[in-house]
């Protein structure tokens, strides 16, 4: 059976840093492109990074490129998001998810995705 489990969200000042994981199991990272999405409060999901299948090849929306980083391990069958620079307006709850299967690059539209995590709670606050 897929599942999707995030850990390492938290509480951290304004210009901190987090990484977030995402463990899978049930499947092969190298068959589906994984994502991470983000939901804050009162707000719809949005998607906020992406990394194919084959792990060479990453997409970020543009409110996080260069302060968050996407990459996975296989051996460990996890990706991992690297949260730099964090802002108030990052808080919200992370969301890691598997792409259908036969996607294989990056995305970050939220169809492309059959698989979902618990999500795990960001909260960026002095």
């Amino acid at each position: 059976q897929l599942q999707l489990v995030e850990s390492g969200g938290g509480l951290v000042q304004p210009g901190g840093s987090l990484r977030l994981s995402c463990a899978a199991s049930g499947f092969t990272l190298a068959y589906r492109a994984i994502g991470w999405f983000r939901q804050a409060p009162g707000k719809e999901r949005e998607g906020v990074s992406s990394i194919s299948s084959s792990g060479r090849s990453t997409k970020y929306v543009d409110f996080v490129k260069g302060r968050f980083t996407i990459s996975r391990d296989i051996a460990k069958s996890t990706v991992y998001l690297q949260m730099n620079s964090l802002k108030p307006e990052d808080t919200a709850v992370y969301y890691c998810a598997a792409a259908h299967t036969g996607i294989t690059v990056p995305t970050i539209l939220e169809a492309d995705f059959s698989s979902w995590g618990q999500g795990t709670q960001v909260t960026v606050s002095s």
